[in-house]
């Protein structure tokens, strides 16, 4: 069920950052990749920082600032 629940955030954490940031285009699979890989950025950037996610809120928020870090890198990288 973590598995599941785990694709579940990070699509819908996908989803967030791509509205967050005007993205389109965008599908399922791309959000859901965009929200897991997201996960583990977030993760990086709430450690720096000194917060913690707590709870599947707090996941889907760390996953969200993590995939929209991750589209402002790659439209760095693109310009």
């Amino acid at each position: 069920m973590g598995l599941i629940w785990s694709l579940i955030v990070g699509g819908v954490a996908g989803w967030l950052a791509g509205r967050i940031m005007k993205s389109t285009g965008n599908g399922v699979l791309v959000n859901i990749i965009l929200g897991l890989i997201g996960g583990v950025v977030g993760s990086l950037v709430f450690g720096v920082v000194g917060l913690q996610a707590y709870g599947t809120l707090g996941n889907l928020v760390m996953a969200t600032v993590g995939a929209v870090v991750l589209i402002v890198l790659a439209r760095a990288i693109r310009n």
